[in-house]
This record gives C-alpha cells, sequence and structure tokens, in this order.
C-alpha cells in the first residue's frame, strides 16, 4: 500500500475515506447526476411548453410585450381577434423546433425590430374566415362589399392577400386609397380597423 500525497492506490486517504474522484468521477455518479439533469431539463421544457400556451407568455418577452398589449386591450385588428377569445398561439403556431429556434433568437439578440410576419395571407385567414371555419365565404365577403363605385375585395389588381389592407398589430389601410378617392372610404367607422 504505497501512499502519495496522504492517498494510497485504493483512492483512500490516509484516514481510509475516499477521495474526490473515485467518490464523484465514477460511473454510478455520473449516470445518476446525466439522468437528474435530463429530468430537470425535460420537466423544464414541458412546463415551458405549457406556459407558452398563454399569451401572457408571449407578452414576457420585451419584444412582444406591445403586441401582447395591443391584443389584450388595445384598437387594433388583433384586439377584435382577442374580443373573439382568438389567442395569438392561433395565428402563431409554431412547431416544437420553431418555438426554440424563436427562443433562441431572442436570447441571443438574433433579429430585427419590427418583427416581420408571413402571416395574413388569404388562405391563412380563410382557415377562419370562411364558410369552414364559420365565418363567411369568400364569395359572401366580396357580395358584402360591392360598393357602387368599387369593391375592395375583388379588386382590378387581382387576388390580393388580406394583409395589405388588414393589419394585426398596426393600423389597417384601405390599400386602393393609395390611388383612389372612393365614397365608402370615408363611411368606414371605427369598427373597421
Amino acid at each position: 500500500m504505497k501512499e502519495s500525497n496522504g492517498i494510497n492506490d485504493q483512492g483512500k486517504t490516509a484516514k481510509g475515506h475516499k477521495n474526490f474522484r473515485e467518490k464523484y468521477l465514477n460511473k454510478k455518479f455520473l449516470l445518476i447526476f446525466a439522468l437528474a439533469l435530463l429530468i430537470l431539463g425535460a420537466g423544464s421544457g414541458a412546463a415551458l411548453l405549457k406556459a407558452s400556451e398563454n399569451p401572457a407568455f408571449c407578452g414576457s418577452c420585451h419584444i412582444i410585450k406591445p403586441y401582447y398589449q395591443s391584443w389584450s386591450g388595445g384598437n387594433l385588428l388583433d384586439s377584435k381577434h382577442a374580443q373573439e377569445n382568438v389567442t395569438c398561439q392561433e395565428c402563431h403556431h409554431h412547431s416544437l423546433s420553431g418555438k426554440i429556434e424563436e427562443g433562441l433568437h431572442y436570447i441571443t439578440g438574433d433579429y430585427t425590430l419590427p418583427l416581420k410576419s408571413g402571416y395574413g395571407e388569404r388562405a391563412f385567414c380563410l382557415e377562419c374566415h370562411s364558410q369552414e371555419g364559420g365565418a363567411p365565404s369568400w364569395k359572401e365577403i366580396v357580395a358584402a362589399t360591392d360598393f357602387e363605385e368599387s369593391n375592395p375585395h375583388d379588386s382590378h389588381n387581382g387576388k390580393q392577400d388580406c394583409n395589405l389592407c388588414h393589419k394585426m398589430h398596426e393600423p389597417s389601410v384601405v390599400m386602393c386609397s393609395e390611388c383612389h378617392s372612393f365614397g365608402w372610404m370615408k363611411d368606414l367607422g371605427e369598427e373597421w380597423i
């Protein structure tokens, strides 16, 4: 039993105690430690995933906070959706990997403001705003806006995406007004956003 620095060749000190390496750097301890980290990580991930279902969670991020505040109590189209119990996630649905990527972009500061949105294409809106979704069909929308002078939903510019006029997190605009001045534009009330 050779001793060097008070530790014998079996890894024990002169008093018979195990040294740090023998006590903590063995396979059993490392396996238990890795398993504990895995359970902790999975539990934290599951909790974050569940929390992300709540629109208030979206508002906890400083770059999303103005959008959440507008949704929860503003006077824009996003607030109209909130009044109909449409949550952020119903339009901004992401896969788990998409949510993770979004979180990493936020943490690393790899984003630009204002945030870009891919939402508002006609097909996307008609997932809810159609007969299948419980709202009027496109034909009914066109018929309801068939004003004497023009029809904003039957544009001479062809098929238009909804977000050209109907904005969620900023004031909506009448795209036709870029070139035209129709009487019905002045008659749009506060309910049109």
